[in-house]
């Protein structure tokens, strides 16, 4: 009985081991799987200076297949569905859209900005024709992938069961009135802070870059807290992404794509225009992230969050 009660709770598995599992099955699942499938690529195609296409499925689809495995081998232990995790259909494709249009307004408003500050010069096109169409839904279609992997491993069963340990916490231990609301903004919080740590990988990373990207982390939370799903963030993530590398043609945290639209360069300080990580490496990001927020506030309707201690529909985290 001692040894079932340190593994299994009231609600089942406990959160902690749930994390466990969950980081154990994901990492082993990257570790098997990624270097395989990246294997079929020579190395001057995985150290090109703009990233292929071609990499950039691969690699984000096998991740994505790492993410989703190893949430479904989670959903299927805690005998949960994925609509637990952030992916609930009411309003699904209304709010992916809706984040899809806002991703790209809001970056358009921040290289705006930058361009007529005098800190982005635009050197001109790179596409014309029908490379513009072909390679417009490349990418769109790869940052879609990016968007999905991303959030569902950041805010997906990591949120949802960091929420339910952290919220048994906040009500058994401290007797806390509201604590799964306390319990979410706290995973929400540390989630953020390794998905900012997580960006440390990529190449041209600053520590404004860093703090932006902990920041959005949070707002996506919102949206999460908001709707009860990751839709819209999963739709601002990837137009966000898509508007940067490809119709913008600027770095994102230091990366540049094959087959961008525009052809760029940053102009001064680094702090001011971003540098050689891009505009979200610029302070006048932080304004932008501001607007957001007040987008997700204004246009997004209070939802019901699909968790409490005991699994009821109607538990909420607001």
């Amino acid at each position: 009985m001692t040894v079932h009660r340190i593994f299994f709770g009231a609600e089942g598995l406990r959160a902690l081991w749930g994390i466990v599992l969950f980081r154990a099955a994901y990492d082993g699942l990257r570790f098997c799987i990624l270097p395989v499938a990246l294997g079929v690529f020579p190395s001057s195609a995985l150290n090109a200076q703009d990233m292929l296409p071609s990499v950039a499925y691969v690699s984000e689809g096998s991740v994505l297949l790492c993410v989703f495995l190893a949430t479904l081998l989670m959903a299927r232990i805690e005998g949960r569905t994925f609509t637990n995790y952030g992916f609930g259909a009411r309003r699904s494709l209304r709010n992916f859209a809706a984040g899809l249009g806002w991703g790209v307004a809001v970056l358009s408003l921040l290289v705006a900005i930058l361009r007529a500050a005098g800190l982005l010069v635009f050197d001109g096109r790179l596409l014309f024709g029908a490379g513009v169409l072909r390679y417009g839904a490349v990418w769109l279609g790869g940052f879609l992938l990016v968007g999905v992997t991303e959030e569902m491993l950041a805010r997906g069963y990591m949120q949802f069961t960091l929420t339910r340990g952290c919220a048994a916490i906040y009500g058994r231990l401290f007797g806390a009135r509201r604590p799964e609301l306390l319990g979410f903004w706290t995973a929400a919080v540390v989630l953020s802070i390794a998905f900012s740590y997580n960006h440390l990988e990529n190449p041209g990373e600053s520590p404004l870059g860093l703090l932006s990207a902990g920041l959005i982390g949070m707002v996506f939370c919102l949206s999460l807290a908001r709707t009860g799903s990751l839709w819209w963030a999963i739709g601002f993530h990837a137009s966000w992404d898509w508007a940067q590398s490809f119709l913008f043609g600027v770095a994102d945290s230091g990366t540049l794509v094959q087959g961008r639209l525009l052809n760029t360069h940053p102009v001064g300080r680094a702090v001011l225009s971003g540098g050689l990580t891009g505009p979200e490496g610029s302070v006048l990001v932080l304004p932008i992230l501001g607007l957001i927020v007040a987008v997700v506030v204004v246009t997004l309707p209070k939802a019901r969050f699909g968790y409490s201690p005991a699994d009821a529909p109607d538990a909420s985290l607001h």
